[in-house]
């Protein structure tokens, strides 16, 4: 046997006074939408207005649109190619006991020679400064003769 309880109280009334109110408990079968679905049964429906679905559509969007400007910048980037240049690099061979200053002073004499040994060290990817005997370098095409 099933007991049902009726609440009553007051609820505000149109004309500022209060009227009293009866409600009896409703069964689960009576809270249906208009789809026909029970509410209440743990299916929420998510309901998006116009600004909604903009800001869901775009936040999809963003890495698709981060993806495209990272490779639009990187898009000019100079590759490495198999195939020799036109242009013919002078090559100078380093002599016992001469050091990048004096060949820097003898490729460009009036060049200041730290400028040229900085061109000279990044031109040829030197790790250091010291160079030996009988090593080979290229020299830059603004200090060729």
């Amino acid at each position: 046997m099933s007991t049902a309880t009726i609440t009553t109280g007051f609820a505000p009334a149109a004309d500022g006074g209060l009227v009293l109110v009866t409600a009896a408990p409703v069964p689960a079968a009576a809270h249906t939408n208009a789809a026909g679905s029970a509410r209440g049964t743990g299916k929420s429906h998510l309901r998006l207005t116009a600004r909604g679905r903009r800001v869901f559509t775009g936040l999809a969007a963003l890495p698709l649109v981060i993806a495209a400007l990272a490779f639009a910048l990187n898009g000019g980037v100079a590759t490495a190619s198999s195939s020799g240049s036109d242009v013919p690099v002078e090559t100078v061979t380093v002599e016992a006991g001469q050091s990048l200053w004096e060949l820097a002073s003898d490729i460009a004499p009036d060049a200041d020679p730290r400028d040229v040994i900085a061109d000279l060290v990044s031109f040829n990817d030197l790790t250091t400064t010291a160079i030996t005997p009988g090593q080979q370098l290229d020299v830059p095409t603004a200090y060729s003769r």
